[in-house]
């Protein structure tokens, strides 16, 4: 059986630097770069190949980006490298421990779904820190991977988990309206950590 970091090995594997493009990031750190603090220190979790990483890097903060595949870091490494972008980019396995001995004053999440982290997380924001959160949800306009219900978000099931952060943002279109437009089959959340 193949372990989840030779999975996504095999994946980024196909993938080019250009990938590691800022163009590439979430949408919701994209539409809201205008929130990010002028300086300080990001935490792109599950990074994959770091368009997150770069453009935070690119509005003057000091990145740690984490993933499980090593491709997918030494790529971005050789990125940030090539443009000299301040990333500390970090093969690790995402689980409680990445979490121990940092805080940030961003951290962003996407496409990227652990229930189990969700304190874990808010613990190592600075007081005034930012959660940039955007990945998937289980009621899809149109049949897309993931599919495993683990992965999938429930309606409103980010306001849950970071219940003790200020909501700035929350989006989740689901299934109202015009199903060709707007945000479909991903809800975006940002808090603020205000204690």
């Amino acid at each position: 059986m193949i372990s989840p970091d030779q999975r996504w090995d095999t994946i980024y594997d196909k993938a080019s630097l250009s990938d590691c493009d800022p163009t590439y990031c979430a949408d919701v750190l994209s539409e809201n770069a205008f929130l990010l603090p002028s300086k300080g220190t990001a935490l792109d979790l599950a990074s994959g190949m770091g368009a997150n990483s770069t453009f935070l890097a690119q509005q003057d903060l000091a990145v740690t980006a984490l993933d499980i595949s090593k491709v997918a870091i030494d790529k971005l490494g050789q990125y940030a490298t090539q443009h000299a972008l301040n990333i500390k980019a970090c093969v690790q396995k995402i689980d409680l421990n990445c979490f121990t001995d940092f805080t940030f004053d961003v951290i962003v999440v996407s496409r990227f779904l652990d229930r189990r982290l969700s304190n874990a997380i808010i613990d190592a924001l600075k007081p005034n820190g930012l959660l940039f959160y955007q990945t998937f949800t289980k009621e899809k306009t149109i049949p897309t991977s993931p599919n495993n219900p683990d992965y999938l978000l429930n309606r409103n099931e980010l306001l849950t988990l970071f219940s003790p952060l200020q909501v700035i943002l929350y989006r989740e279109n689901g299934l109202v309206g015009s199903h060709l437009k707007g945000l479909r089959n991903q809800a975006q959340f940002i808090g603020q950590k205000t204690q």
